[in-house]
């Protein structure tokens, strides 16, 4: 529901503060005073398109901003928990507009497009009227309404739900076929090498384990000598081996007297311990060099597979060690695509049950909107009538679609006659101004109970009528309001007399400029304001009596 409008610097508006309530508010006024400012400001807030010459004159900039209760509007709140805006109570949309063309938008005070303004704006409100913020010249309305009416809102939304799945898995199945000719040749070049691989049957750490057997094979002799020379060097039969000397350095440390032999002992306790690890040592390299044996052949088998190995290496352009997770990556790889079958199998029959599932859903969808559409077209057609239309036909027309689709089977248009002998034809090319407003209010009347759009406005929509049929018009208006919210901009007092709320534009000059206003009216002030409607430029006691007359009719109505 809209709760209040602030505009500044609008055409012929310094500032103004409109605040509105539940039930039918009226807005009334002389020509020109600046009836349709709440309907083109609104507008403005709601992502129209700007224009320039609206700023006030002197004024650089101009400023929209209106505010809106969310209590009970979910589709609202849903949009602004998408975009990641706070759904509050009430949300605020603003707009502004500066003389060299530049306009931004704000919803909770954080920038928005134009294109968010309007996706939000037609959750809000619904204008109606001689306006470019129509929304019943959509398609996408007509098809709602009826959905709505049908009471068939979930269904529509499930089946919008699997055609977004159809369409998901026929596109990956379309890739997957699309890189078939591409996988296959990859398959058999994986397949080559992983049979490659598995020929050579290379263990994690073989290349550097076998490297460093190549190097004690290849310097075997020199091995042997080495060894036998630091034998001798450590223990040998020579009387400079280390053995020997540490242990003569030991006893004359031990023959020394009592008195010297405190002096060495830590030097003496360090030899002792030498030579126990220098015996170690001689017991570490006699075993290595007793366990040596010379292997030419083991040295040519080792060189072998180490030509093997290096040559793989280098074709696959990777060290030797890394071969090993080469080949584990390489088989996942051919195992996934060598899958492909199977999973291709199964993804086909994700998708034919993803198309049953659609199909049925929009075939249920389809026998609702059938079944609702001569009843919902009846009821405007009942409307119509009542409204002083009785010669224009309604229909609804549903007209199937190759292939289901998110929206359903077929697509849903109105079709309207406002001329005897003239068929049907799509509402925005029949329809004039004022009668486009009373299909409009007609089609609302009945959708109404199931609409989500909990603020209507109805811009002149009694252009061209008068007597029974006005006070019809102003009734209808009414009943809606008790449902939710009307605004109804309007000159005819059978209308006006109807509504809870009556708001007067007004406009006033000093000589040097020119302002209009609106203003909320008292119950006296609104008498006076009907007795003009009625009477016109001058009122006289007869008529103030005739208006009060008539506001206590239509409100008793």
């Amino acid at each position: 529901m809209l709760l209040s409008l602030t505009i500044r610097n609008y055409t012929l508006v310094d500032e103004l503060h409109l605040e509105f309530a539940p039930g039918m508010t009226a807005i009334t006024g002389e020509t020109g005073a600046g009836k349709s400012l709440v309907v083109e400001a609104l507008g403005m807030a709601l992502g129209d398109r700007g224009d320039t010459g609206r700023i006030r004159a002197g004024r650089e900039r101009m400023e929209v901003a209106a505010v809106f209760e969310l209590s009970g509007n979910d589709l609202a709140r849903a949009w602004l928990a998408e975009q990641a805006l706070e759904a509050e109570e009430t949300v605020v949309l603003r707009r502004t507009l500066g003389r060299d063309g530049r306009s931004q938008g704000f919803i909770q005070g954080r920038p928005a497009t134009m294109q968010q303004l309007r996706q939000l704006g037609a959750l809000l409100i619904d204008i109606h009227g001689q306006h470019e913020h129509q929304s019943l010249l959509q398609r996408d309305t007509h098809r709602r309404l009826l959905t709505e009416f049908a009471g068939a809102a979930e269904l529509a939304a499930e089946v919008a739900e699997a055609a977004r799945r159809h369409r998901a898995l026929a596109e990956k199945l379309a890739a997957l076929d699309a890189e078939e000719g591409e996988r296959e040749k990859r398959r058999e070049f994986l397949a080559w090498q992983v049979s490659e691989l598995d020929a050579l049957g290379l263990a994690p750490g073989e290349p550097e384990a076998l490297e460093a057997e190549e190097a004690t094979l290849a310097a075997g002799e020199r091995f042997l000598e080495d060894g036998q020379r630091v034998l001798a060097l450590l223990a040998g039969e020579e009387e400079a081996d280390a053995h020997t000397l540490l242990s003569r350095a030991v006893q004359l440390l031990g023959a020394l007297p009592e008195s010297a032999s405190s002096a060495f002992a830590e030097a003496r306790e360090l030899l002792e311990s030498a030579l126990i690890q220098v015996d170690e040592a001689t017991r570490a390299v006699r075993r290595q060099v007793e366990g040596f044996e010379l292997d030419p052949e083991r040295l040519a088998r080792i060189q072998e597979r180490l030509g093997q190995i290096h040559a793989l290496a280098r074709k696959h352009r990777v060290p030797p060690a890394e071969l090993p997770t080469l080949h584990a990556a390489l088989r996942a790889e051919l195992e996934e695509l060598e899958a492909g079958g199977a999973r291709r199998d199964a993804l086909a029959a994700e998708l034919a049950a993803a198309a049953r599932r659609l199909k049925e859903g929009a075939a249920r969808l389809s026998a609702l909107r059938r079944e609702a559409a001569p009843r919902f077209a009846a009821a405007v057609q009942g409307e119509l009538d009542r409204l002083g239309m009785a010669s224009a036909r309604f229909e609804v027309a549903l007209s199937p679609l190759p292939e289901p689709g998110p929206h359903g089977a077929e697509g849903v248009e109105f079709l309207v006659s406002t001329n005897p002998g003239q068929p049907p034809a799509p509402l925005a090319r029949v329809a004039s101004g004022g009668e486009l407003s009373r299909i409009s209010l007609a089609i609302q009347v009945v959708a109404a109970r199931s609409s989500h759009i909990p603020t209507l406005i109805f811009d002149e929509v009694d252009v061209g009528v008068g007597g029974a049929v006005a006070e019809v018009i102003g009734r209808l208006l009414r009943d809606l309001g008790r449902r939710g919210q009307v605004i109804c901009i309007t000159h005819l007092p059978q209308v006006a007399g109807c509504a809870h709320h009556h708001l007067v534009a007004t406009k006033e000059s000093d000589g040097a400029s020119t302002s209009s206003t609106l203003r909320a009216l008292s119950a006296a002030e609104r008498v006076e304001e009907i007795a003009r409607m009625l009477g016109g430029a001058t009122i006289t006691d007869s008529t103030r009596e005739h208006a009060g007359e008539l506001l206590r009719l239509l409100a008793e109505g």
